[in-house]
Order: structure tokens, then C-alpha cells, then sequence
């Protein structure tokens, strides 16, 4: 007499699919995280939340970059009940928002930037080193998250056909 053993296959919905939310939850929240600590620094570096970093329109860009992080992080949050088309809309935001600061940085430590020529050179400002690290880690999730959703996307329009 043989022995049959039998494999079930999880469904198609059940654990499966709630792994896969657990895991975008956890994404989404590591890039909230980001966001938000992208804000936090900048608020540190204006030294408060009522103060204006000097020139205006650097106080003000720095304002649009506090902001932006928490609805960044906000949209990250959202992305995992929502769908799709709000995950793409909250990563291409995070790019953004890791994205131009890290370039205003850099602009400010080499060219110099107007109203600010006395940062060129000044790479031991140790908030703008936080800075730079967090914004680049959002940069790299928030490239890989795209790429994946891209690849996602182009393999159920495959599959579909």
C-alpha cells in the first residue's frame, strides 16, 4: 500500500493576500517614517516651527518641504487601503520630497545659491549630513517602490492579454 500525502495550496485571497499587505504596510510606514524625518530636520534646522530660515524664499521653500513630508507620509499611509493610483502618487511624492532638498543641498554647499553664498563649503553642518542620509533613503525606497509597481503593472497587463 502506497502513502499519498496531500500539499494544500493557500487561496488566492486569505493568508497570501494579507501577507502582502502586511509587507506594504510595513513599506509604506518605513517611507512615512522617512517623510516625516525629512520634515523633523528641517524644522530643526530653522530651529523652530514658527521660524523662518533666512532668505525668505529659503524659509519658505523649507516651509513647502515640512509640509509636503507630512503629506507625503500621509499618503504612504493611505496607499495600502486605497489602491494603487494613490501608491504611485505617495512614492512619486517621496521621490520629490527626498529628492529636491538633496539638490538644494548640494546646490548650496558647491555653487551657492542667492541671499546664501556663506554655506559653500560648509559640509560639517551635521543637520544637513542628517538630512542628506534620510533623503537619500527615501530616494532609494521610493525608486525601488515605483520600479516594483511599474514591473507589477506591466505583468498583469501581460498576463491580461
Amino acid at each position: 500500500m502506497t502513502q499519498q500525502t496531500m500539499v494544500s495550496q493557500p487561496p488566492a485571497g486569505g493568508l497570501a493576500a494579507a501577507g502582502g499587505t502586511a509587507q506594504a504596510a510595513g513599506i509604506g510606514l518605513t517611507g512615512a517614517l522617512l517623510a516625516v524625518a525629512v520634515s523633523a530636520v528641517h524644522v530643526a534646522d530653522q530651529r523652530s516651527v514658527t521660524a523662518l530660515a533666512d532668505p525668505d524664499w529659503i524659509g519658505w521653500g523649507y516651509r513647502a518641504i515640512e509640509v509636503g513630508g507630512l503629506l507625503t507620509a500621509l499618503a504612504l499611509l493611505l496607499a495600502v487601503p486605497a489602491g494603487r493610483a494613490l501608491s504611485r502618487l505617495g512614492w512619486a511624492a517621496a521621490l520629490l520630497l527626498g529628492a529636491a532638498p538633496m539638490l538644494g543641498y548640494l546646490a548650496s554647499r558647491t555653487i551657492g545659491v542667492p541671499g546664501d553664498a556663506g554655506d559653500v563649503g560648509n559640509w560639517g553642518d551635521w543637520v544637513g549630513m542628517v538630512s542628506l542620509f534620510l533623503e537619500a533613503g527615501l530616494i532609494v525606497l521610493s525608486v525601488s517602490m515605483l520600479l516594483a509597481l511599474r514591473a507589477r503593472a506591466a505583468s498583469r497587463a501581460g498576463a491580461a492579454a
